[in-house]
């Protein structure tokens, strides 16, 4: 059952609540905390809203904290010691052609709310803890509420979720509490860090959907595709989507922001003649609607997608191959998205009454190789790490990840992971872990979900890059010394949430990675064997990786300098992790990201040819699309 939950949050619509743009900042304010937030948080008065703010929004959420914070207290109970509300406004536009048809077309809004209640101190509190109830984690009580933005009605859903959030952290610390004393060693790991409380009031800002007709653009992009006459069937989305999103905690943070999305995104199938069915995909991001590309350009990326997957369905099976394997920079970033994610983060694993918790975690890939390992090598020893969510754009293209202040409300920080390939830092949230225990402004999470440390903009540096030319020398030269009349390249990886059209296509995926999660099972798009004897290369399909866990990159053979941005929307959803099914989402599932990196070559990189039972053929031919 956990795992069909799993798959419904991955396609549950969720707004990316960390893109990149703000409209209008007014200066961030932090303010540093009173001796009262030690111990007590919940015992400082709320900053009022200014006067001259008309967000009825914010005044709800601050007269009901000060009502919480005051009288909120069950009889011969602590009180709690940390209130916090996040609400959230969600406009999408979406709109879906297929082969130049419309297939859908809405806008909807919706508003959501999450309370969350601690009861405790910040050494010890009601959160992270797994019982026999379930994961109580920074997820408090969470639904939709009404979109008039009206004052009394938010109070009254605020009221309800902030005694149902109180009963329940109230309830999970007497377990927890339980749980501890039956322990020799109790963890010394605080539960929360503190943080200085921010105050940050963007202007207030409605969705500018801009004057494009979205449904003639769709309709003119998709027809590109109908001169693929092999094509099963397509599906190009555009989506739209804007935020405002809310932040009071009852340590002094008063947060409203307005963030904004725009994507296409396209999957397109088809069937080989010995039976395989293939797969490919196109995406595009961008901060606002107006920056997308016109659809002749979208047209244009679409047919070049098409033609490469009809190149595809024409070429060989690929035989099982290991040696080394070059990485192009596209494919490198998705390889480091899935296989350094599980390690990025510094946050401690919950508690857990369950004894075979560690042991699912370890299954499901969640297992951190970095944690404990703080100033010793990891990478090789000319590469660096550094994750930064201050950054704009790099060598003039936009960077997806760019944030000022994190989900949690903690300024965005540059974080140095590795440097010359020795572990410095990782990435936090207010949950402390083993090594570290304060907030590198790094939470993120999607649709008022449980907040967890996560990559922004991740950049792999390394010095002596080779040009291409010397890159690839050194990749033929590794071949032939291993004795291979041909290596493979890998130019592009796959990203099931965005190329799987029917839900048969990703429950062959889905079966295919389940057994494979923790052994590095990687599945690998568009792949060529490049020949020794004259570098000529051929495409071939089919195959997927095995074994490829971050210990692989720990020494890589080779390095590029031709560093290129890699966005991709990154899962939130637990489960599956270190797989691209663990790391990648879609616009309407996923947290705006980026890699930066270099082509990687490795080496013994296992390949397994395709060795399943392809489907029949259909019966009849397709109709003609002209």
């Amino acid at each position: 059952m956990r795992i069909f939950a799993t798959i419904a949050l991955l396609a549950a619509c969720a707004l990316p609540l960390s893109a990149a743009t703000t409209t209008h900042p007014r200066n961030i304010v932090p303010v540093l905390p009173g001796p009262a937030a030690v111990s007590a948080s919940a015992a400082t008065p709320q900053a009022a809203v200014p006067e001259s703010e008309s967000d009825k929004t914010l005044h709800a959420m601050h007269d009901e904290m000060e009502r919480a914070r005051t009288r909120l207290q069950l009889p011969g109970v602590e009180k709690p010691f940390y209130l916090e509300y996040r609400l959230m406004d969600l406009d999408v536009r979406a709109v879906t052609s297929s082969f130049g048809a419309l297939v859908s077309t809405s806008t909807t809004r919706n508003r959501f709310m999450s309370v969350e209640v601690r009861v405790g101190d910040y050494h010890l509190d009601s959160s992270n803890f797994i019982s026999e109830d379930g994961f109580q984690g920074f997820l408090g009580s969470t639904g939709e509420v009404g979109i008039d933005r009206d004052y009394n009605s938010l109070r009254q859903d605020l009221w309800l979720a902030t005694d149902q959030a109180y009963k329940q952290a109230v309830t999970q610390m007497s377990l927890k509490q339980s749980f501890l004393r039956s322990l020799t060693k109790p963890p010394e790991i605080d539960d929360f860090s503190q943080a200085a409380p921010i105050v940050k009031i963007d202007a207030h800002a409605e969705p500018d959907w801009t004057s494009r007709n979205w449904e003639d653009e769709s309709r003119a992009a998709s027809a590109a595709l109908a001169n693929f006459p092999h094509l099963s069937g397509t599906r190009v989305n555009y989506y739209m989507i804007y935020v405002t999103y809310y932040l009071m905690n009852s340590e002094g943070t008063t947060i409203r922001t307005t963030r904004s999305l725009a994507a296409i995104e396209a999957a397109l199938d088809t069937t080989a003649d010995d039976g395989m069915s293939l797969h490919d995909y196109f995406a595009t991001y961008v901060t606002k609607p107006s920056d997308l590309p016109d659809p002749a350009a979208v047209g244009s990326s679409l047919a070049q997608t098409g033609t490469e997957l009809m190149t595809m369905r024409q070429s060989p099976l690929m035989p099982d191959f290991t040696g080394p394997v070059l990485f192009d920079p596209p494919a490198a970033g998705s390889l480091l998205a899935q296989a350094l994610a599980p390690s990025l983060s510094g946050a401690r694993p919950p508690l857990s009454t369950m004894p075979a918790f560690d042991e699912i975690i370890e299954r499901m890939g969640g297992r951190s190789e970095w944690s404990g390992r703080v100033n010793t090598r990891v990478l090789p020893a000319n590469v660096s790490l550094v994750d930064d969510p201050t950054l704009k754009e790099f060598n003039g293209q936009p960077l997806l990840g760019n944030y000022d202040i994190d989900d949690e409300g903690v300024k965005a920080q540059r974080v140095q992971v590795v440097e010359n390939g020795s572990l410095k830092n990782l990435l936090m949230s207010r949950r402390p872990g083993p090594d570290f225990s304060t907030s590198n402004g790094h939470a993120r999470s999607a649709l008022l979900s449980d907040m967890r440390p996560l990559a922004s903009n991740l950049f792999l540096q390394a010095n002596g890059g080779l040009d291409s030319a010397a890159l690839k020398k050194k990749f033929l030269d590794a071949c032939r010394d291993d004795g291979h009349e041909w290596c493979l390249e890998v130019k592009r990886m796959d990203n099931p949430a965005l190329s799987s059209i029917r839900q048969e296509d990703f429950s062959d995926f889905l079966g295919g990675i389940a057994g494979g999660v923790a052994s590095g099972e990687r599945i690998p798009l568009v792949v060529y064997r490049v020949y020794v004897s004259d570098g000529r290369e051929e495409m071939v399909r089919g195959g997927h990786i095995e074994g490829l866990q971050l210990r692989a990159i720990r020494n890589i053979l080779g390095i590029g300098n031709d560093e290129t941005v890699f966005p991709y929307m990154q899962n939130t959803a637990g489960g599956f992790a270190g797989t691209a099914l663990g790391a990648f989402g879609s616009a309407q599932g996923g947290i705006p990201s980026t890699v930066v990196t270099p082509s990687l070559l490795l080496d013994e990189i296992e390949f397994r040819g395709f060795h399943g039972e392809p489907r029949r053929l259909p019966l009849v031919p397709a109709p003609p699309l002209k």
